[in-house]
């Protein structure tokens, strides 16, 4: 017989003289078919050339050995590859790796609740939502489909209602709150990122905690993440500028893109980081690691909560009980120049 790379299980059941669904059944060892004639339609598959596709046939089996990630913050930013932000292609490729050792696959999804999404991205096993947004879409449509997922972060509308991994945001901005302080700071001002999600809000109310306990007002601006290293100038003018009643001598920013546009825009304006303003970030960008100074940030370990995530996923989607920490690892601070006096 012919081979044929494109063979269709209608050429099968031609070639094999019974009906494309005797094929199917006799494929995917459904329904009743004698063997030897399920036995002679897998020779004469295999000699035209008939592969089932594997997506098709992991619909049947509800199962396609197949994990999403939808990385939430992403959707907010002006590019899937934002310069420095490190932090997801760090999650991205060892929630890979750890999916692998699992014997499973990862794609990456943009959102699957948008018009225009690909049928696949609703395809896979189970799902990993990073940092998702209050009343988030996504995890009302994985919900609704009855999709297993797991949230890194919580929805903060919705804290607790789905399978979340806990996070360290308060735990985290006191950690850098009080270094600041020991590095002297007296008046320690936060920037925080736009997004409705569950980092800038507990980040937030961990500071406004903070300053009561302290006795200190609080000082808090918020710029969109997408703006990245531009709000620099912007950020300063609001800390520093002829509105400020008492300009901070510390700058905690969340995101560390907005940490290197601060650190930049102060060295343009003769403000000297570390001896006129103290500067440290929720998070790092590789501008932070290669800056003169270095800004001191948070190393979220993605890698950690995308191997908790992925372990978590695969349980999902196996049936298999969540008997493990439900929590990420806590971020370690690296300490650098920007909070280092002489």
């Amino acid at each position: 017989m012919q081979r044929s790379a494109r063979a269709t299980i209608k050429d099968v059941a031609k070639a094999a003289g019974v009906s494309p669904t005797t094929v199917s059944h006799a494929l995917n060892g459904k329904g009743v078919v004698r063997r030897e004639t399920a036995e002679r339609i897998r020779r004469v598959a295999a000699e035209v050339g008939y592969r089932a596709s594997p997506i098709a046939q992991g619909l049947q089996n509800s199962k396609l050995g197949l994990l999403a990630l939808v990385i939430r913050p992403l959707h907010s930013l002006d590019t899937f590859l934002p310069e420095g932000v490190d932090y997801f292609l760090r999650l991205a490729g060892a929630a890979s790796l750890a999916a692998m050792e699992r014997g499973y696959s990862l794609m990456l999804v943009d959102d699957p609740t948008k018009p225009d999404a690909p049928l696949s991205a609703t395809a896979a096993d189970a799902y990993i939502v990073s940092e998702p947004f209050a009343d988030d879409p996504v995890l009302t449509l994985l919900s609704e489909k009855r999709i297993p997922f797991v949230s890194i972060g919580s929805d903060p509308s919705r804290p607790g209602r789905f399978v979340e991994l806990e996070t360290h945001d308060w735990a985290e901005a006191v950690l850098v709150l009080d270094h600041l302080v020991a590095a002297g700071a007296q008046r320690v001002a936060l920037l925080t990122g736009s997004d409705a999600n569950s980092w800038n809000r507990e980040s937030e109310d961990a500071y406004r905690h903070w300053c009561a306990e302290r006795g200190q007002d609080p000082d808090i601006a918020a710029f969109p993440e997408a703006e990245g290293e531009r709000v620099g100038d912007a950020a300063l003018d609001r800390f520093f500028g002829p509105s400020a009643t008492a300009p901070p001598d510390a700058l905690f920013c969340l995101t560390g893109r907005h940490a290197a546009g601060v650190n930049s825009a102060a060295a343009a304006r003769g403000i000297r980081v570390p001896e006129d303003l103290l500067l440290a970030a929720g998070s790092g960008a590789l501008q932070n690691r290669i800056s003169h100074p270095g800004v001191t940030t948070l190393d979220l370990r993605p890698e950690a909560s995308a191997q908790r995530a992925v372990e978590v996923a695969v349980r999902l989607a196996e049936g298999l009980p969540l008997d493990l920490p439900l929590e990420v690892e806590r971020a370690v601070l690296d300490v650098r120049g920007s909070t280092t006096r002489g």
